[in-house]
């Protein structure tokens, strides 16, 4: 197994030189100049030649590129055009907050979704399974943003159940170390923080988790009803084996692989950012930032932080490897 990681860690290396070199293509493929965003109205042509000599984007572009890759290997990432800040510094302010709420709507996803799609299998055809794929087919046709703000509608402003914006609220007097609100508040045991800030997730994270929940409901549901069908399912089952034993011994493990797939890729995507949903809820994490670094054409930001999902991205594949091997021996690798 530990084999397995490192090679699969020596992969990464590769793949993020391939992605360095169409991502460095791609931001100055965009239209626009990074240097006449900066100035705004005061892009005079002298200003605009000062920018751009003083960044290096008047260099010829083999230049720009060996010389990211030098600050790569040093671990610099670059500094935004817009205010000079490291680009790491950005990424450790921002992340936290899109993480916190990736999690949250995964589990809510995998948590929810799951057995939903197992019960659906098991009573194909009913009233159940019926709910549950017209419900998972309302869940991809909704757009997060209408759901977004019906939510925020609903439970922030009309019933006053949940509050309606922020990661937490202004007058709690929290102490951040990690700069993950629920986390903090555990770790430094000020419970008030750590519920307020767990309050704020609730109705962002049930918006981002409607998609993945459809997806997984709908994988799982035909994982489980293509496994159901398998003679050795009905062979378990003519032995005199009780319900409970053949489903967790023989069904849901051996439909659990496509599952564990799609819910691999779903965490990728929540992890690269929800702009939508963190704009609506004003969370400030970094699907948002790097919407306005898109209309900023500030080259280092999207360079730093689209590296830095991609490493993300190659390692929650990694655990989907090894969850594999866990699930089902046939393919564990030496």
């Amino acid at each position: 197994m530990l084999r397995f990681v490192l090679r699969r860690l020596g992969l990464l290396v590769p793949v993020l030189i391939g992605l360095s070199v169409l991502l460095f293509a791609w931001v100055r493929a965009l239209p626009g100049d990074p240097a006449r965003a900066l100035l705004g109205e005061r892009a005079t042509p002298e200003a605009v030649a000062r920018v751009r000599e003083a960044y290096g984007f008047d260099d010829p572009l083999w230049q720009q590129y060996f010389r990211y890759v030098g600050s790569l290997l040093r671990g610099d990432f670059g500094s935004s055009v817009r205010d000079n800040r490291p680009v790491v510094d950005t990424f450790l302010e921002k992340f936290p907050a899109t993480a916190e709420l990736a999690i949250a709507a995964l589990l809510i996803a995998v948590v929810v979704g799951v057995p939903l799609g197992y019960l659906a299998a098991r009573n194909q055809g009913r009233l159940l399974d019926t709910a549950v794929v017209s419900g998972s087919l309302l869940g991809v046709a909704t757009p997060v943003f209408f759901l977004a703000i019906l939510l925020k509608l609903v439970f922030a402003t009309w019933l006053g159940w949940l509050p309606s914006s922020l990661r937490q609220d202004v007058t709690i007097d929290a102490t951040h170390v990690t700069n993950f609100y629920v986390l903090d508040g555990i770790l430094t045991r000020e419970w008030d923080a750590a519920v307020n800030a767990v309050a704020h997730l609730i109705l962002p994270s049930i918006a981002l988790a409607t998609i993945p929940l459809a997806i997984i409901v709908r994988i799982t549901r035909a994982s489980v009803a293509e496994v159901m069908n398998e003679d050795f399912v009905r062979t378990a089952e003519s032995k005199g084996l009780s319900r409970r034993v053949v489903s967790r011994r023989h069904v849901l493990r051996n439909a659990l692989l496509p599952v564990v797939t799609t819910i691999g890729l779903q965490a990728g995507l929540l992890f690269s950012g929800a702009v939508l949903t963190e704009t609506v809820f004003g969370l400030q994490g970094i699907g948002q930032y790097l919407f306005e670094a898109i209309g900023r054409r500030d080259y280092p930001v999207l360079q730093g932080y689209i590296l830095f999902i991609a490493i993300i991205y190659s390692l929650i594949n990694l655990l989907v490897d090894l969850a594999y091997g866990v699930i089902d021996p046939r393919v564990r690798v030496s």
